[in-house]
């Protein structure tokens, strides 16, 4: 590989990177994801709080091998993840820190998902493009939430991610939405109820109900009490497949549609259309994909939720179909900063 690294010896070249070497570099990203995913699991990025560390004494308190402990982490390096502070001993990065436990939106639990199970997914990505089943349960001989049912450790990851990854477009969500003059918020599919709560934060008149499967929502009490919203807001657990509260004046259905096919879409929205007040609101948030070839991370999204799911991510006019077959309609899409939409649509 001497001719590649050539390409990487004159840093005040300004020519382009050549196909070749920028091909490879999408070939080989996998080497990132499980570079990621190791660090996070071991730890590392906690043992280093206090400070630089000699990579021996980061080895020793993560249980891991020296040497091949310090490559891990040079190439990390190479790319803004981890610095070397001092030769031989390394560093937090602002990115290596959103690796830590103890910081808000921590994204450690997405560096553990997307490295285990999900990752295994992707091993049959062909067997899943060439006859249409679903790479997860080829994998595993289960849905991917009926894994999660006997899994609780990955089950506990797989919600922390989400919330994580709610908290970061919550405020987004909220500032480009008015819910103040709502009375009840029904967060129907919540997870640990991270939007919600910034909603009933932000909006002191408005009461709440978090919906989702009952281990969920009973984990989400305990948060609703230590959000200082439980007062105005109730955990409460069913299937979503069956039924959802009565009485919202405003459903939210956040990143859940796209975790399931069109069919069972409909199914989540029919209930919601008959729990619904005449003049109340639901609001999808979620991806909505640009037509074109723009980049956009909903693209990669919605081939991940076929290999995890069977599922999609889907444009405006996809969106469209799906809710008039309901007995909605869109009335506006608003974008937000994160990337992730507000799709509002009230009963016809």
């Amino acid at each position: 590989m001497s001719h590649l690294a050539q390409a990487t010896i004159d840093e005040s070249a300004t020519v382009e990177m050549p196909p070749h070497y920028a091909l490879l570099q999408m070939i080989t990203g996998y080497w990132v994801t499980q570079a990621l995913y190791v660090v996070a699991k071991l730890g590392v990025p906690d043992a280093l709080v206090a400070g630089p560390r000699p990579v021996e004494e980061i080895a020793s308190a993560t249980a891991s091998q020296p040497d091949l402990l310090r490559r891990l982490l040079r190439a990390l390096s190479s790319i803004g993840v981890f610095t070397e502070a001092q030769p031989g001993a390394y560093a937090l990065t602002p990115m290596a820190s959103l690796l830590r436990t103890d910081v808000p939106n921590s994204m450690r639990p997405q560096a553990i998902m997307h490295g285990e199970e999900q990752y295994r997914a992707w091993i049959d990505t062909l067997h899943n493009v060439k006859t249409g089943e679903t790479a997860f349960e080829k994998q595993f001989g289960t849905s991917y939430f009926g894994y999660l049912a006997g899994a609780p450790e990955a089950d506990r990851v797989f919600n922390e991610a989400q919330a994580g990854y709610t908290r970061e477009v919550a405020g987004a969500v909220v500032d480009a939405y008015d819910f103040s003059g709502a009375g009840t918020v029904i967060d129907v599919g919540a997870g640990y109820g991270p939007l919600l709560t910034t909603i009933l934060k932000r909006n002191p008149g408005v009461k709440g109900i978090l919906f989702d499967q009952p281990h969920v929502a009973t984990a989400a009490g305990d948060l609703l009490s230590k959000a200082g919203v439980s007062d105005r807001c109730v955990a409460q657990g069913g299937d979503f497949f069956a039924s959802v509260p009565a009485g919202g004046d405003i459903y939210i259905l956040s990143l859940l549609l796209h975790d399931w096919n069109d069919e069972r879409s409909a199914t989540i929205l029919r209930h919601c259309r008959r729990a619904i007040e005449p003049n109340g609101k639901l609001l999808i948030v979620e991806l909505v994909l640009p037509d074109g070839e723009a980049p956009f991370f909903g693209k990669w999204l919605d081939l991940h939720m076929a290999i995890l799911l069977g599922a999609r991510e889907r444009t405006a006019t996809e969106f469209q179909v799906l809710l008039s077959s309901c007995g909605f309609q869109i009335n506006r899409i608003l974008s937000t900063p994160t990337g992730m939409s507000i799709v509002e649509a009230v009963p016809i």
